[in-house]
């Protein structure tokens, strides 16, 4: 280990060691070299308490909730229903009615979009930035085309962040809706939240935080942020896939239709109509994923155990490790330079395709993501095809980045 290195670990509040051997998936080899996971932007592992949370669901509880008025379904009622207490408690929202169940951040935008939308009016607009993963880019262009409402977009420069002076004049009379990233997941920027919506509230605008990216690297209050829609995953917290949240203001939520219909969203059925449940569970149609659910739980207690901020300074202090071990690679370049970032360092090399060196790197045990990341617009502002990203989560350490260093170094050599 470098004299930087052991100045970065001996600095950090985690005990890393510690933290790693919850992992069990990072103990291996991969093309016999230690595996150096680095695409957590993409999704995070899981520790064994998650693991051991689904798999205990599964072995002596499960059953359909809400439904049923046996032992196992009492005890899965109470999982389920449990964790949506934590996720209420997580991000502080006022009221466990506001904590919706979905599959993630996609479907939870997407059903506002659908919902929300039902109440727009051709002419009417919603303001995203340029920083947007597709899922807060494609339902809003779904709206365009069966609305008729309007998209306005902020521009960003070349630091990948976004223009403030820009997003204060596109906000207008008809703008009725602004959704934004927490955090860019192609780049790492942290958007101005504050600023963003403080300026949308003094408009009487709606604001939706698309807190993918956010939700682990950050402390999230949705009281203090005051936003109205609140949308994350729980793969990229440590929890299980097909699992995500929605918290949206118990006042707006009462006044938006089901955009499901089917079992559990009802209150009375007949062929002459039709009544709806009560908050959250008018949005939550069908057999939920139980066990998501509970992993998700799992994975927040886990996190809350740690302690968000120890594992933002962790983080805080690998990206700045990271951006000085790559900083006199000959020919790459760090795309997104934000003064404010996660743990994120999106870079191409001249010469090499971001796949090529995703492949040659995977070679070495490291793995990183290649490509566009689901925000081509980004890519295509920075005038590149796609970059490769080297993502990092509380369980990496310095030497996994010394590791992703050396393997670019030999890279580089096959490739010129």
């Amino acid at each position: 280990m470098s004299i930087a290195a052991r100045d970065v670990a001996s600095a950090s509040l985690l005990d890393v060691a510690a933290v790693r051997r919850d992992f069990p998936v990072l103990d291996q080899e991969i093309n016999g070299h230690p595996l150096a996971y680095l695409d957590n932007a993409a999704s995070y592992q899981r520790p064994t308490q998650v693991i051991d949370a689904i798999a205990h669901y599964y072995r002596h509880d499960h059953a359909n909730v809400h439904r049923g008025v046996h032992t196992l379904s009492h005890r899965a009622t109470e999982a389920y229903e449990g964790a949506r207490d934590k996720v209420q408690r997580f991000i502080n929202a006022q009221s466990r009615r506001e904590i919706i169940f979905t599959r993630g951040t996609t479907e939870s935008i997407n059903l506002i979009a659908a919902a929300l939308g039902s109440q727009l009016s051709a002419g009417d607009e919603v303001v995203i930035t340029h920083l947007e993963h597709h899922s807060n880019i494609v339902p809003w262009q779904l709206l365009c085309e069966s609305r008729g409402i309007l998209l306005k977009v902020v521009p960003i420069n070349s630091q990948g962040e976004i223009e403030l002076d820009r997003y204060f004049d596109l906000l207008g009379p008809r703008t009725r809706l602004v959704s934004v990233a927490q955090v860019s997941n192609a780049l790492g920027t942290v958007l101005p939240l504050q600023t963003i919506i403080a300026a949308a509230r003094e408009r009487d605008i709606l604001v939706l935080v698309d807190g993918a990216q956010g939700i682990a690297h950050q402390p999230v209050d949705v009281q203090t942020l005051d936003c109205d829609f609140y949308a994350f995953s729980g793969h990229k917290m440590c929890g299980p896939t097909g699992i995500g949240v929605l918290y949206a203001r118990e006042s707006i939520l009462q006044t938006l239709p089901p955009w499901q219909g089917g079992g559990d969203m009802i209150r009375t059925v007949s062929f002459s109509g039709s009544t709806w449940n009560d908050l959250p569970y008018r949005f939550e149609a069908g057999t939920p994923n139980i066990a998501g659910a509970i992993g998700l739980g799992a994975a927040i207690d886990y996190l809350e155990n740690i302690g968000i901020q120890q594992i933002a300074e962790h983080e805080r202090r690998l990206l700045e490790y990271g951006e000085a071990a790559l900083a006199d690679v000959p020919g790459l370049r760090i795309i997104g330079t934000a003064m404010e970032k996660v743990s994120v360092i999106s870079f191409d090399i001249e010469g090499i395709h971001p796949h090529d060196l995703g492949t040659v790197l995977d070679h070495q045990g490291v793995a990183i993501r290649a490509g566009h990341h689901c925000a081509m617009p980004v890519m295509e502002f920075f005038g590149v095809a796609g970059t490769a990203r080297a993502s990092f989560a509380f369980y990496n350490t310095t030497g996994e980045i010394d590791q992703l260093r050396s393997a670019i170094d030999q890279a580089i050599v096959m490739f010129r």
